[in-house]
Order: C-alpha cells, then structure tokens, then sequence
C-alpha cells in the first residue's frame, strides 16, 4: 500500500520508476523538496503503527523537513495518492484535514480550521482539486472534485465539483491607516 501511495507521488512529478539512483537523485543530487518531503510523510504515517523505532526514526527525519522546506503538514493529515507539491514555503495543512487523491497545493496556502461559526471544523478536500498560491481554505466545509482554487482566494463555504474560486477584485479605501501599522518611526 505504502509503496503505491510514493509510486502514485513520484508519477505526478514525472517520475514512473523508482530506483536507488532515482531516489538518490531526489534526495541528494537535485533534491524536489515537495516529493522528498512526501516520500517521509508516507513512510512516518506507514511506519506509525507497524515499528515503533522506524516511525521516531522518519518523524526526526520529517521534523528536520518541515522546518527547511517550510511544510507545516501534520502527520495526522489524510492525503490521497499522487499530492503535489508546487513550491514550498509557508504551507500549512491542519492534522484533521482530508485530502483526496490527484491534488496540487502550491506556496503560501492554509488549510485550517474554523472555531465558530456553522462551519467550526476543517475542511475535506476532494480528488483533482487545485489550490494556487497563499489561497486559504478554512472551516468544516467540502470542496468538491476538480475544483481549481485561484491564487489569494479564501474559501470558508462548500465549493462543488467542478468549479473554479477566483480572489476578489482589490477595494482600495480612501482613507490612510498608515499610522496605525508603522509605528516606533526613526
């Protein structure tokens, strides 16, 4: 199962077969921080219940990643087969989230919780879905099956399949608040 769940990642970045000078490739010699990054995830969340010493092992492993590559992924979190990762830096995933199978996440997103609301939750993200970059998705909400999330959007209300979220045009406000975010001027 587990050596499926790292075929179906590595396939996604163009990778169809696995071997020592591929890994080596991956890891060392031009490391692809997203695939390297899953590869351990998949491995921490195998070797969670089935060998105790091998799970510390990857998660000192995954630890050392998360703050290189900037991956704030819980190990708890539920992604399905062939994730891809765009960029890294600034990605943070909630532990109770799900995601399905075939997505992209790019840098700068959050998937979080809510903690009020009728949506107090996280969210469950469905297959083939695209989430561009710094969007935010947020709150026991669905988004549903090929749905493409634009850069800078924030989604707190279920999306269905098939759709497309685009951010807000820009409001500019005739009103200088300046002065209450520079402060302590040289």
């Amino acid at each position: 199962m587990v050596q499926q769940l790292i075929l179906s990642d590595f396939k996604r970045y163009g990778i169809s077969k696995i071997s020592v000078g591929v890994l080596f490739a991956v890891f060392y010699l031009k490391p692809i921080p997203g695939l390297k990054f899953m590869t351990i995830f998949r491995l921490l969340q195998y070797f969670r219940r089935k060998n105790r010493l091998l799970f510390y092992l990857f998660f000192v492993w995954y630890r050392h990643l998360k703050v290189k590559y900037g991956f704030d992924i819980s190990y708890r979190t539920q992604i399905g087969k062939g994730f891809y990762i765009g960029h890294f830096g600034g990605i943070v995933i909630h532990g109770d989230s799900i995601i399905g199978e075939n997505c992209n996440i790019s840098q700068g997103i959050t998937i979080g919780v809510s903690n009020h609301g009728k949506n107090t939750g996280v969210p469950t993200i469905g297959n083939e879905v695209f989430i561009g970059p710094n969007a935010g998705v947020f709150g026991k909400i669905t988004i549903g099956n090929k749905v493409t999330i634009g850069a800078n959007s924030v989604v707190t209300d279920d999306i269905p399949d098939n759709q497309t979220v685009r951010s807000s045009a820009s409001v500019v406000i005739v009103k200088d608040l300046s002065s209450y975010y520079i402060q302590n001027k040289a």
